[in-house]
């Protein structure tokens, strides 16, 4: 019986990193905790057609600061419009500097649509994408007659009242571990659309409506197109069972409901306790409450 040889390991900027190797002598792996309004920006990704995305920002101003060309891996890439108050980023450098300047001295290269919380250096083993365990979002709806002249683009407004308690009696058939075609973009790339969903509550923080989700992770538009469902099923428009139906069919078009951008919120990013990183309330300023605490409002 012939036994696989181990791969050689070879060093990949900002690539994971196999358990018992290291850093190439004289690297330097650092995390950042991001917070960015998306309102005016095309999303999280690197385009090469359009300079104010969050990586690019952020690229521009790390590299400014370790004098050096830096590229970066994320938790997560939110689309154009969307928000984060605590996304997870790792890069590679072999800049040494102080934890201020990776946090205030960066935050003076931005803009002010983006701003790092913390900085950490990290052992090699960490990675901002393939390390996380889980990741939660919200999302912030504002049901009134009239749209508010304050928030347009961070909330998503609605004139029709939301029954919230068919809300979430619809939400409780996406709980668990399923296979969530129906609620994936045409475009998601991800291998398998099987995902696990260990919290969906909706409930009402002031003025907002506020629908809090979290799973191990998510698929393309997952949340949104959650969303645009529940809010179909809080119109009146569907009974709540027919969320199960759209999740049982497996098929977008059963939903083919997306809700828009503007109120969704990365939140939330969970890694092992060994990585010992900061925590940090999710957010936003509007809903200051822990994650979990929405039902107790």
């Amino acid at each position: 019986m012939c036994q696989s040889i181990p791969r050689e390991y070879r060093y990949k900027p900002n690539g994971e990193v196999p358990p018992g190797e290291k850093l190439p002598r004289g690297l330097h792996r650092i995390a950042l905790g991001i917070e960015y309004c998306g309102a005016r920006l095309h999303g999280f990704q690197k385009q090469n057609s359009a300079v104010e995305t969050v990586q690019a920002q952020l690229e521009l101003a790390l590299s400014t600061i370790a004098a050096e060309p830096v590229t970066l891996v994320c938790a997560g890439r939110t689309d154009a419009g969307v928000h984060a108050t605590h996304q997870v980023i790792h890069f590679d450098t072999r800049a040494q500097r102080p934890q201020r300047a990776w946090v205030q001295g960066v935050n003076t290269k931005l803009p002010e649509a983006v701003r790092v919380r913390w900085a950490q250096e990290m052992p090699a083993q960490f990675h901002a994408r393939f390390s996380a365990q889980a990741r939660s979002y919200r999302y912030l709806i504002h049901s009134a007659p009239t749209r508010s002249a304050h928030s347009a683009a961070e909330v998503t407004w609605t004139q029709h009242p939301l029954d919230l308690a068919a809300m979430r009696e619809g939400a409780s058939h996406l709980l668990g571990r399923h296979d969530f075609s129906s609620f994936r973009a045409s475009q998601c790339q991800a291998k398998s659309p099987v995902r696990e969903v260990t919290r969906l509550d909706i409930a009402r923080v002031g003025y907002l409506i506020v629908l809090e989700v979290s799973a191990n992770a998510f698929l393309h538009h997952m949340v949104r197109n959650i969303t645009g469902v529940l809010m179909a099923v809080g119109r009146g428009e569907h009974p709540p069972e027919w969320v199960k139906a759209v999740l049982d069919q497996r098929d977008r078009c059963a939903g083919g409901v997306t809700a828009p951008p503007f109120g969704l919120y990365l939140v939330d990013v969970r890694y092992p306790q060994t990585f010992q990183l900061p925590r940090c309330e999710p957010g936003p300023l509007l809903v200051p409450l822990p994650l979990g605490a929405l039902l107790q409002t």
